[in-house]
């Protein structure tokens, strides 16, 4: 007897849904909670607004990936502009997989799915950032075709840099 994989399904988010809802403020305090994501719970304030804040901003989107109708990953991005290249850009702002979940296809599966909704809305690339200590994440974003990058190689390799306002 054939034994059947779990069923995995990406769909954009509804942010007015509640099960999108609840399943992005659940995977997003996962991530929050993992020591990649800060090893803290997402804050009360955060979790009430979080979903309504993304439905606010033009050109945010999140991805859900369901196995077998559970929630187990989530990418929440954002698009932007290259002004370079005169185009749209997306930004991948949080990528996650819960981590009983990981190293079965579904970082992947994400990844092929943002870059599907990326090229829908005519972005020129896909940019996000990731921890350096982050082995299991760069892996997976090399495979995807990421890289660090780089204007001028005498200049060095792009950073990136944050000031906290709150």
């Amino acid at each position: 007897m054939a034994s059947t994989a779990p069923a995995l399904v990406i769909d954009r988010a509804d942010y007015a849904d509640p099960r999108d809802a609840a399943d992005l403020v659940a995977l997003l305090d996962a991530y929050a909670r993992d020591p990649m994501g800060g090893g803290e719970p997402l804050s009360d304030h955060a979790r009430a607004h979080c979903v309504s804040g993304l439905a606010a901003t033009p050109g945010a989107f999140s991805l859900i990936a369901r196995r077998d109708g559970e929630a187990v990953g989530l990418a929440n991005c954002l698009t932007g502009f290259s002004t370079f290249a005169a185009a749209p850009l997306v930004n991948i702002h949080d990528f996650a997989v819960l981590a009983q979940a990981r190293g079965q296809g579904i970082g992947r599966a994400l990844m092929q799915a943002i870059e599907a909704e990326a090229l829908k809305r005519g972005a020129t690339k896909i940019t996000l950032e990731v921890l350096s200590g982050n082995a299991p994440a760069r892996a997976l974003y090399a495979a995807c075709g990421f890289s660090d990058y780089q204007l001028d190689p005498t200049a060095g390799q792009a950073m990136f840099w944050q000031k906290r306002l709150q």
